[in-house]
């Protein structure tokens, strides 16, 4: 399609200059039309406003979501992981848990598989110049299940809660050095302004669904989620049955459109064979969560479809550089190239992922730099950087990682295939709890072993994995790593409104990291979901929620 210099005009007037900026780079063809999307998503451009734009500028229309086709009032029955705890939207933080807080809870917008961001409950959001402050705009007319309206007081509150160190807030991976209490703050009663600790420049991903535990919750709450599931969702709770399952049914008084589905169920498993043998034989609709390793089974089932999205998920095999041989980054990088990242992928995720380059910036996010080289399997290298080290006799190593999902595997792979390279590793396969222990220095496993596997949820922004595993002070930094110069980097990734800079500085960032290695990100994971044939309009994320209100099945 040609530009239509007209409506590009008009589309200009009264943008911000950095909007005008993002503009330009998609006339220009600096970048493209999904990272164009979203970025002016997270800048708070409307969906509609992004795609009149991207038609003038001659990229056509984007294309709509085909809708729902099914019978109206069914039950849609769903297959999950048994939640670890007590359902608490604040200190929530395994799959099955925050699956239910989203069955009647929301957030201020919505991060959608495409990784563009939509207004849930708020209606728009934009930043001042330094984005050191993001003002939402939230949506009228909307109401809790209890019944009162959903306000700035509401969402003051919940966002205050989950910033409160005192509350044990799971969301202080993500509000810490970013948000403190009091730091949401109240203009009317229908907008908040978020006052932050430091330039953020893709906060609206802090507050929407890629931050499960940010559901807007009624100011007076005090715990006791399980009793209610006080939300403001498209279902209501029916029953909630610890250990066993939930029901919830369509919320008649939703401020949106209504559920197609009048019910769903979940049943809680703790293990994926029995949810498996349940999809087989009709018991559920859904699988909502499937290893890529348990998907061979059900690959020639008829009445079994897959869907399947890329995602930031992954595995980080950590390398202490602070003690023991792996300080010498000579060490973690033939380490590194003893892995063939091609062949994990194949084998072990059955072909759902995509081969990672030691960085967290992974082949889904838009700001990826895809000139950076890929690292590759390269024994005789391994070997020669270990001779140059000082270990041409070998190193010796354990491996720590806990029994989930597929790591025990990648663990043996790991050990076998540093063998060619001179690599003597043992394994320390351990139970889950025994592995994360205190999840602090000094009291864990998975942040003082030497040498361990660590999974990873997806996220819509790399900033967490950036700074939490790999920033001198970061929480989560097993590797023990510290580099002024990458914390630097980070500083300028996280901070930065502009595209463009955050493009160029992931090149560097992933180049560094390439040099030092602290972490080895071998592949990154499809999210795989399992329905029966003729069940549409069920929206995953790639985080495990799931979102059922226009979901029908094919009578």
């Amino acid at each position: 399609m040609a530009k239509d210099q007209r409506r590009l005009d008009a589309f200009r007037r009264d943008r911000s200059e950095m909007e005008n900026h993002l503009i330009d780079g998609l006339v220009d063809g600096r970048i493209g039309r999904r990272e164009f999307l979203r970025q002016g998503s997270l800048l708070g451009l409307s969906l509609p406003l992004l795609g009149g734009i991207g038609t003038a500028a001659g990229f056509g229309a984007r294309p709509s979501p085909a809708a729902a086709q099914g019978v109206p009032g069914s039950t849609i029955r769903v297959a999950c992981y048994v939640p670890k705890a007590a359902i608490d939207p604040v200190k929530t933080g395994d799959g099955g848990g925050f699956l239910m807080l989203q069955q009647t809870g929301e957030f201020l917008c919505f991060d959608g598989p495409d990784l563009v961001l939509q207004p849930m409950l708020a209606e728009s959001w934009s930043a001042n110049d330094d984005a050191t402050v993001w003002t939402f705009k939230l949506r009228k007319g909307v109401t809790f299940h209890s019944g009162s309206e959903m306000t700035a007081d509401d969402v003051v509150a919940s966002m205050d809660r989950l910033a409160d160190p005192a509350n044990g807030s799971n969301a202080l991976s993500v509000f810490r050095g970013l948000l403190q209490k009091g730091g949401t703050r109240k203009v009317d009663d229908y907008t908040v302004a978020f006052h932050l600790d430091r330039p953020s420049g893709s906060f609206p991903y802090m507050v929407s669904s890629d931050n499960y535990n940010a559901i807007i919750l009624p100011a007076g709450y005090n715990g006791n989620y399980e009793s209610n599931f006080d939300g403001t969702g498209p279902f209501k709770v029916e029953s909630y049955r610890p250990r066993v399952g939930a029901s919830f049914v369509r919320n008649e008084d939703y401020w949106g459109e209504k559920a197609l589905p009048a019910r769903t169920e979940f049943t809680f498993f703790t293990d994926i064979q029995p949810q498996i043998i349940a999809l087989q034989s009709g018991e559920v609709d859904i699988l909502n969560l499937l290893p890529q390793f348990a998907s061979v089974g059900l690959q020639n089932n008829p009445d079994v479809e897959f869907h399947s999205m890329r995602s930031s998920s992954h595995r980080q095999v950590h390398m202490r550089c602070d003690t023991g041989p792996f300080q010498d980054p000579r060490v973690r990088r033939a380490m590194a190239m003893c892995l063939d990242r091609n062949q994990l992928v194949d084998g072990l995720l059955k072909g759902f992922g995509e081969p990672g380059n030691d960085s967290p910036i992974a082949p889904a996010y838009p700001t990826v730099d895809l000139d950076v080289p890929q690292r590759q399997k390269n024994i005789a290298e391994a070997r020669a950087l270990l001779e140059a080290a000082g270990h041409g006799g070998g190193v010796s190593a354990t491996l720590t990682t806990h029994q989930y999902l597929e790591m025990p595997a990648y663990a043996q792979i790991i050990q076998s295939w540093g063998r060619e390279a001179g690599f003597n590793i043992d394994l320390n396969v351990l139970d889950s709890a025994a592995y994360y222990g205190d999840a602090v220095f000094g009291k864990s496993n998975w942040l003082d072993s030497e040498f361990g596997i660590t999974e990873y949820s997806h996220r819509g922004v790399p900033n967490v994995f950036l700074s939490a595993s790999l920033t001198s002070d970061g929480s989560w930094n097993a590797a023990h790593f510290r580099n002024t110069e990458y914390d630097g980097l980070v500083k300028t990734y996280i901070e930065t409104l502009d595209l463009e800079e955050r493009k160029a500085t992931a090149g560097r960032i992933q180049t560094l990291l390439l040099e030092e290695t602290p972490i080895i990100f071998g592949y990154f994971t499809s999210y795989l979901q399992a329905t029966r044939k003729g069940v549409r309009g069920a929206q995953p994320t790639a985080m495990s929620q799931l979102f059922l209100n226009r979901a029908t099945k094919v009578a």
